[in-house]
């Protein structure tokens, strides 16, 4: 059986774009609200019209009085030395950081993010942030104004598109993945005393020419994000339901950030 048809055969209706915005208010998203959206197309079920349709509903609930961000992170414009899946030869290094395309908001490909992810970033009215490897794109109200500035340093930390849903009171919505994909963590990364640093590169356009660039940021750590998660679910309001045959997540970008800077401060002690 195809993989089309073991997503019919999960659902007893088929969705759409009306079911999937009934549904996304029943979670509790409402009209004006600011999310971040992590999400798999694929843990939905069977959609008529694909990612499309799901960011219609979502569109639908939040409409142009709210914000809708997704990351649109593009990690393999970066050093070859650091790439494991799959290495590439060290002879090749140099030729790759002396011809790799530099970051283009426009038409730079997301990297693991997801076929959601890949349809909302050329949306008509999306703006994309102008990072090489963390990029945010963002529809809506604060569309223009939180994607503007994304500094090369410190690409998810204080000034980011990240700090943005942060100090507006936005939310995370997990659709049918977990708390590994929850970016929103990485701010706390930031916050904790004497972060570890590292360098990395990319390449960029900067006064019109093409430069392999270095980028100051922290040492992230995704590994346990799964194990905060569950713990920060645990202590504080985590809406859960169903958007088809997805689970989904509906909870403060504050309330995981400030319990995360805490339990990883901590953690990074044991």
């Amino acid at each position: 059986m195809s993989n089309e048809g073991k997503t019919v055969e999960k659902l007893a209706t088929p969705n759409t774009r009306n079911t999937i915005a009934k549904q996304l208010r029943e979670l509790g998203l409402k009209k004006g609200d600011s999310i971040i959206v992590h999400s798999s197309l694929s843990s939905l079920g069977w959609v008529s019209g694909g990612a499309v349709a799901v960011i219609q509903g979502l569109m639908d609930v939040i409409s142009e009085e709210g914000t809708i961000v997704m990351p649109t992170h593009s990690g393999d414009l970066s050093d070859p030395s650091l790439w494991e899946a799959p290495p590439v030869p060290k002879e090749w290094w140099q030729t790759i950081r002396d011809t790799m395309p530099p970051f283009d908001p426009v038409i730079t490909p997301t990297r693991g993010m997801g076929k959601i992810v890949e349809v909302f970033r050329t949306y008509p009215a999306v703006t994309r942030s102008n990072h090489p490897q963390v990029s945010f794109a963002a529809w809506g109200k604060n569309a223009e104004r939180w994607m503007k500035e994304h500094s090369l340093n410190n690409g998810l930390g204080v000034g980011s598109p990240l700090q943005h849903l942060y100090d507006n009171h936005a939310l995370v919505l997990l659709l049918g993945v977990g708390f590994d994909n929850n970016t929103s963590f990485h701010l706390a990364e930031y916050l904790l005393p004497e972060p570890i640093m590292e360098t990395t590169y990319a390449p960029v356009m900067i006064n019109g020419e093409r430069s392999w660039h270095s980028m100051e940021d922290v040492v992230h750590y995704e590994d346990w994000f799964e194990e905060l998660g569950s713990d920060f679910e645990k202590s504080y309001t985590v809406q859960r339901g169903s958007i088809g045959a997805a689970e989904a997540r509906l909870f403060s970008v504050k309330e995981a950030v400030d319990y995360a800077t805490e339990w990883l401060s901590e953690k990074k002690d044991q």
